[in-house]
């Protein structure tokens, strides 16, 4: 008998200012994924956050519109029972009353709502192997402030920083100021706490730049971190793969088109060089290598990460950045070139990738999820009876009077 192939839901989308860069990762993984292996289901998250699937999923995501094409909404629920993309009725949509079983979920998701710890708690609670950190590991990758505070713990090389919330900001910008410049020497760099692909990130020279980044960065979270910038500064990336022993690829440079490695110079100019390998000593090499490691255990990530750093030309120094648990996927993107370079295939790569998570969601089913009481004590301990005139409600621990 034939072996079935693998069920793979590729979700992407989403609600977040890189929605449109997940839509072109997303093509990029459901292309490349083999057919005589995989069933692959693309699922799209719209900016208003509808979940519809079918075969028109990107052309719908990025013309905005579900009016143009017909439309399947399915979403995945927290029942692991189901394991499935369950259907939505809806009037204007064309309904589709089966369920869609599946293997696993390939999350192309970017910032909030995709690679915070979000979408990984509903794929937890639908008991589905999915790609990827979990939820801590997610959670802590996306918010800069957490991770730079975890590196800080774990005595990682990091630069100088300090951070603050919209609603601290609001009573007294001028207090804020006056300590961020107390605690950073400029230039600096202002970035919302969670977000990537540089997406409100300005870099600031003086106070007067500095009030401006802010006021950018606020738009887009809540909470805002100012990092004290590398003059001279080399842009050096590394990719991670594994679970309880990840390996780290050969480590790339990035020549930014613009001052920094800003939005229009990731994806929209194709002006920005990288460098793969980069030119860098065995030894700077090996420290590149160990301290992503590092930073990817000490963010309990898993499967994948892209590991940023900075290297200071003249002091001859290493930054760690920051961590990335949901990497870019485009056919430009850092994470699967660095693994070409390093030996494995953008195909493999995703094979490798979709076995981790299978690999990694058997481990956690050893893990026991309830526990062998000794008697029911807890049937007689409480109870509501509902449907009487006069409702009685017990106190779950009985008696609670105290003795």
């Amino acid at each position: 008998m034939a072996k079935r192939k693998i069920r793979v839901g590729v979700i992407f989308g989403g609600q977040s200012g890189e929605h449109e860069v997940s839509i072109v990762s997303a093509v990029s993984v459901i292309s490349a994924l083999g057919r005589k292996k995989y069933d692959v289901f693309p699922i799209g998250i719209t900016k208003a956050g509808k979940w519809i699937t079918g075969k028109n999923v990107v052309n719908i995501l990025r013309d905005q519109s579900v009016k143009k094409f017909p439309i399947m909404e399915k979403i995945i629920i927290p029942d692991p029972t189901k394991k499935s993309l369950v259907p939505i009725a809806t009037q204007n949509a064309r309904i589709c009353l089966r369920e869609t079983s599946l293997d696993v979920v390939f999350p192309v998701l970017h910032g909030p709502y995709g690679e915070d710890g979000t979408i990984q708690g509903l794929l937890e609670l639908s008991g589905i192997p999915y790609v990827g950190a979990g939820v801590l590991g997610s959670a802590v990758g996306m918010d800069k402030v957490i991770m730079k505070k975890i590196f800080k713990e774990e005595q990682l090389p990091i630069v100088k920083f300090c951070n603050f919330i919209r609603n601290d900001w609001k009573k007294n910008p001028t207090r804020i100021t006056k300590d961020i410049t107390k605690k950073v020497n400029f230039p600096v760099f202002v970035k919302p706490s969670n977000l990537g692909s540089s997406v409100g990130i300005s870099k600031a020279k003086n106070e007067k730049q500095l009030v401006i980044a802010i006021k950018e960065a606020l738009k887009y979270d809540h909470r805002v971190i100012v990092e004290e910038a590398v003059e001279s500064a080399r842009e050096i990336e590394v990719s991670v793969l594994g679970n309880n022993d990840p390996q780290a690829s050969l480590p790339g440079e990035v020549i930014a088109s613009n001052e920094f490695y800003d939005y229009d110079a990731k994806y929209v100019d194709g002006k920005s060089k990288i460098i793969i390998p980069a030119k860098l000593s065995k030894k700077i090499i090996r420290q590149v290598q160990l301290i992503a490691i590092q930073a990817f255990k000490a963010t309990d990530c898993a499967g994948m990460a892209r590991v940023d750093f900075l290297l200071d030309q003249n002091k001859k120094k290493l930054y760690l950045s920051e961590i990335n648990t949901i990497p870019g996927f485009t056919s430009i993107s850092m994470y699967p070139k660095l693994w070409e370079a390093t030996g494995i295939s953008y195909s493999e790569l995703l094979d490798r990738l979709i076995a981790l998570a299978i690999e990694r969601k058997r481990a956690k089913n050893q893990s026991l999820t309830s526990y062998q009481l000794r008697k029911d004590w807890y049937k007689t301990k409480g109870a509501i009876c509902l449907g009487e005139k006069k409702q009685k409600t017990l106190g779950v621990f009985g008696n609670t009077k105290s003795k």
